[in-house]
């Protein structure tokens, strides 16, 4: 299987039966969902939005919202040890539970995919307070992940209903972050190209670009990557699978401490990389590096870019160009001590591919930690 080149980015079509405003929360469950928020705001400029919990008449659960700029996280914890969020997080460890997408109607959303074989995750409900009310409904995903659906244009509080505004003496200020660029989700053996039908046939997606096992490998491990993306190109979701190489691949090593498929990890934009990668630097957040000889022929490999090299050397940024422009990159170590979730940072310039021409130099980075992990 060849690569392919990625396709023109065409606007929402009138038959598209599934319109998609954008991502509306991704919700973690985690174990404790007030350190989490405390990290959160601390390393990655994250503002306190929102907070449900017994003070709000939640009694199974505190879910704490965070915002920077159109990124929202929502951090949840269970408070008995029965709970089912308990249970997912026995497996997971700490791991993104919902991928909630912001529709113009969550009813028809609902009806939409699951008429065309999605299974229900949530039945339709609305919710109300004095603020107004908001629609949802969710279908299942990969693993234990879930789809929500989000309709919020007659809703006027801070979050939903059942959450109250959360205001905090402490505000750490904001790193640059803006909103979801792309979310990947990594999946198993040969489960690839049934999650892409997944997409394809429930919720109208198209596959927009594909890796094959030669793209993404290095000299121990490979993986193969297919690129979802909705009709005007708000939602994407990359879906990762392992392949066959030497040693364990970084896909492999993930499904073996998730215990499952689930999310990798979530590309934040941002228009500065290197103000928010410095401020993150500075603030904690540990990234992959690559090896110095990296950038000796960078502008021979991407042709001209408008950044120094220098700062983008010092702080360990990748680059890659398409034929539409170029865009700067970088990946955070794990953001929990099993291997499994983290960030990407990036920058557009124009380009709309996923760098593509970093694999090889980042999946080395990777098998290097994993190999400190014992793992590779």
């Amino acid at each position: 299987m060849e690569t392919l080149t990625i396709e023109k980015q065409q606007a929402a079509t009138v038959n598209d039966f599934l319109p998609l405003n954008g991502t509306d929360y991704v919700e973690f469950y985690v174990g404790n969902a007030k350190q989490a928020a405390h990290f959160y705001k601390t390393a990655f400029g994250f503002q306190s939005l929102a907070y449900a919990g017994p003070e709000t008449g939640v009694r199974d659960r505190a879910s704490y919202v965070l915002m920077q700029d159109k990124i929202r996280l929502v951090l949840t914890t269970p408070l008995h040890s029965d709970s089912p969020i308990a249970e997912h997080i026995k497996k997971h460890g700490d791991g993104v539970k919902v991928l909630a997408i912001w529709v113009d109607d969550a009813y028809d959303a609902f009806t939409q995919t699951t008429q065309r074989g999605a299974e229900a995750y949530q039945q339709p409900q609305t919710l109300t307070d004095e603020h107004g009310e908001v629609r949802t409904s969710g279908i299942k995903l990969y693993g234990d992940t879930v789809h929500l659906f989000v309709e919020r244009k007659n809703y006027s509080g801070p979050f939903l209903p059942g959450y109250k505004k959360l205001e905090s003496t402490y505000n750490p200020a904001p790193a640059g972050l803006l909103y979801v660029d792309h979310c990947v989700g990594n999946v198993g053996w040969n489960q690839m190209n049934h999650w892409v039908d997944f997409y394809a046939d429930t919720m109208g997606f198209r596959n927009i670009l594909t890796f094959d096992d030669k793209t993404i490998s290095t000299e121990y491990s490979a993986l193969m990557s297919k690129v979802m993306s909705n009709g005007n190109g708000y939602v994407k979701f990359p879906i990762n699978e392992p392949a066959e190489g030497k040693k364990k691949s970084q896909i492999e090593e993930y499904l073996e401490f998730y215990e499952g498929e689930g999310v990798q990890h979530l590309a934040l934009a941002t228009k500065d990389i290197v103000h928010t990668v410095t401020e993150l630097q500075s603030r904690g957040v540990e990234f992959l590096t690559v090896p110095t000889t990296y950038y000796d022929d960078l502008v021979d490999r991407v042709g001209h870019i408008d950044e120094d090299l220098e700062p983008l050397k010092k702080l360990g940024i990748l680059v890659d160009r398409d034929e539409e422009g170029y865009l700067l990159q970088i990946f955070t170590k794990p953001l929990e001590d099993r291997p499994t979730v983290f960030f990407e940072i990036i920058q557009r310039k124009g380009a709309r591919s996923f760098g593509a021409g970093n694999f090889k130099a980042l999946f080395e980075a990777i098998e290097r930690e994993q190999e400190l992990r014992g793992n590779l």
